[in-house]
């Protein structure tokens, strides 16, 4: 049976918000004295308080050992709620900011770096013009899990990434919103004896030097099934990486070979860089916009997301595949 819990006389009329704050501290510190330093009170009073709110709520929120505390299910349970509740708190306070300002704030983007060294400088460029009190903070960081990990727990307001469905999955709690299509291309330097080709097949790749990324990303994966399409042997990897900047540097040289998103191939790019008129298969590959589903967004992050939108029709339009005459799609060959 549930035991139920008088939220009126036990609750509402006993629970304090300062009580709630200490309760976080002790639970991300892992420590009660580490938790009273950071607070600036005495370790036993954030010992009371912690007995306190146990007893008003009536189970043991954390487990206490020589190494320090840690959250029971019930902790853990309280946790999850209460980092909502001030959060909601904190995007309360820049409501109000922005009320009295609205052309100032602050907003926390995460995105994967073949993104923020590509598409998100024109984009803040655009955006600063209209908004330039606004401060963003970016992280730049090369998986999706981190990045979702850290808009789970609220410390950036809006993810970017390349959805890829092995590796970003649907949730319950996150708005997936598709920006635009982009899709891999091959290329390679300027100076590479492949740059004057008008025709190409991807077999007289196999035993070039290739600068790829890791294998558990969707470039790869998308690469790595047109070889097997044609059941080509898997090319010869020079160098692994998930830098943009250096894969672009080094097929610059025109030593190397490389795939990559299309939307890596800027403006400044396209001086060093030359597509390979090989068309690979069409893979689903868009770029989206994640925000947490039940997270009311503050103003500066939905006039944000409101630029992003206009941006990315532009980006699309510049990113349709060339029709060229030499370019070939492979195609499955046929096993004898």
């Amino acid at each position: 049976m549930v035991r139920k819990i008088d939220w009126d006389s036990k609750i509402g009329r006993r629970l304090r918000l300062r009580d709630l704050h200490i309760f976080l501290c002790v639970a991300q510190h892992g420590s009660m004295s580490k938790a009273a330093k950071e607070l600036k009170v005495s370790q036993p009073a954030v010992s009371g308080v912690i007995t306190s709110l146990e007893n008003t709520i009536g189970e043991r929120l954390f487990d206490r050992d020589q190494r320090g505390v840690e959250p029971t299910r019930y902790g853990r349970a309280l946790l999850k709620r209460s980092l909502v509740i001030f959060d909601e708190l904190k995007q309360g306070i820049k409501d109000i900011e922005y009320l009295a300002d609205p052309t100032v704030g602050e907003l926390r983007i995460g995105c994967v770096d073949s993104i923020a060294s590509t598409i998100l400088p024109q984009v803040i460029e655009g955006f600063a013009e209209r908004y330039p009190q606004v401060v963003l903070h970016v992280d730049r960081l090369v998986t999706n899990d981190v990045e979702l990990a850290k808009l789970r727990g609220r410390s950036l307001d809006v993810v970017l990434v390349r959805y890829f469905s092995p590796f970003v999955g649907e949730s319950d709690d996150l708005t997936i919103e598709t920006l635009f299509e982009d899709y891999l291309v091959i290329v390679c330097g300027r100076e590479s004896r492949f740059a004057r080709r008008n025709t190409l097949d991807l077999a007289e790749l196999v035993h070039e030097p290739w600068i790829l990324t890791p294998n558990d990303t969707a470039n790869n994966t998308i690469l790595m099934d047109a070889f097997r399409s044609l059941d080509l042997e898997m090319p010869r990897v020079f160098l692994s990486t998930y830098s943009v900047e250096l894969r672009t540097k080094l097929v610059a040289t025109g030593r190397y070979v490389a795939a990559v998103a299309r939307s890596v191939i800027q403006s400044g790019a396209e001086n060093s860089l030359r597509i390979l008129p090989i068309e690979l298969p069409p893979r689903p590959w868009p770029i989206v916009l994640i925000t947490l589903k039940h997270r009311a967004l503050n103003p500066v992050a939905q006039r944000f997301i409101e630029h992003l939108r206009g941006c990315a029709k532009s980006i699309a339009a510049t990113l349709r595949p060339e029709q060229s005459t030499g370019s070939r799609r492979a195609k499955p060959r046929h096993r004898p």
